[in-house]
């Protein structure tokens, strides 16, 4: 809706919404901008602690996704007003636990009076203007890396239905309740002291971005779309969390999911051997998920290992390709 509105004419708006992208970044000095997010929604698991640290993860993601560093952040909460306020004290010390592990200093928030519980934040962070990493950027014979497995939404879809075996829920929120700092950092040369403002010295990334709600292909779309390429992904590479297929097959699809598919299939093309499981995994809605990544084919494998090194999973899944249609070519 905000793109049939007139625009803001500001020259100090680096990244705006024009392209769909994680967060917006807006420079307040010659070698310092803000990078600035929002993200709230209702529980998707029973523990208050664990969503409020989801939660958290989830609105800090959208500023390492532009290579930003967090400082603060506003919490946002609707709870309803007979509500049991231990539930709602829990929730907001998981936030917190994710809060400090970022480094990232809750300042205050807002509250009202609401029946469907929803809890996040708003998230303010920093970075040097030459070293945005935004949704664009992706070059011809990039390779795509992706840093978390896939699965969060048929998940918790069963997780609300009661139908979810304790070890999918055990690694789908590790999944969910792991920061994107590690990662992060390692993308952008934080962990190996690179200081040069024009990124030299580090991985050659060209574009970034988190895989949240609209799915791997919801997202990759965005980054083809604003970088004027194609993307080929390889099913069989993208890594998947314990329990997802077994999800999809037991008919455990989100709304999202749905909602997902219906937008953005019309740019896919799939070859023969791709299954329906896996089509349909591609467009699942994750919370608080890993970023994609469009590095320099040459960087690729040196960054793969640096973010093993930290800790992080490093999948290449694919590669970046001149403009074609589809936009978005699926192998197995």
């Amino acid at each position: 809706m905000l793109g049939k509105l007139a625009r803001q004419q500001d020259p100090n708006v680096l990244v705006g919404f024009d392209f769909a992208d994680d967060a917006g970044v807006y420079q307040i000095a010659p070698d310092t901008a803000l990078v600035q997010t929002v993200d709230f929604f209702t529980p998707i698991v029973d523990d208050p602690y664990t969503f409020g640290q989801i939660a958290a993860v989830n609105a800090l993601s959208d500023v390492y996704a532009m290579g930003g560093r967090p400082l603060s952040s506003l919490a946002l909460v609707c709870f309803p007003e007979k509500g049991d306020l231990d539930v709602l004290e829990r929730i907001l010390a998981g936030g917190l636990s994710k809060m400090i592990e970022a480094g990232c200093t809750v300042i205050g928030g807002h509250s009202i009076r609401d029946e469907e519980m929803k809890f996040g934040y708003s998230v303010t962070g920093t970075i040097h203007p030459q070293r945005v990493l935004a949704n664009r950027g992706a070059q011809p014979d990039d390779a795509l890396l992706f840093t978390k497995a896939l699965g969060t939404g048929v998940i918790s879809t069963a997780i609300k239905r009661g139908k979810a075996e304790a070890a999918w829920i055990d690694a789908a929120t590790r999944s969910m309740t792991t920061l994107n700092k590690a990662a992060a950092e390692v993308i952008t040369g934080d962990l190996r002291g690179a200081s040069d403002p024009a990124r030299d010295g580090i991985f050659a990334v060209h574009a970034l971005t988190d895989i949240t709600g609209f799915g791997l292909i919801g997202h990759a779309r965005e980054m083809a779309k604003a970088s004027g390429v194609s993307l080929r992904l390889h099913a069989s590479a993208v890594p998947l969390l314990a329990g997802a297929l077994e999800c999809v097959r037991a008919g455990h699809i989100p709304g999202g999911l749905k909602a997902n598919r219906e937008f953005a299939e019309c740019v896919v093309g799939y070859d023969d051997g791709v299954s329906e499981d896996l089509r349909t995994m591609l467009f699942d809605p994750q919370t608080a998920g890993g970023l994609l990544i469009s590095v320099a084919a040459e960087d690729a494998a040196d960054l793969q290992r640096a973010l093993s090194a930290a800790g992080v999973l490093a999948a290449r899944i694919g590669e970046v390709v001149p403009s074609a249609k589809p936009l978005i070519q699926v192998t197995s």
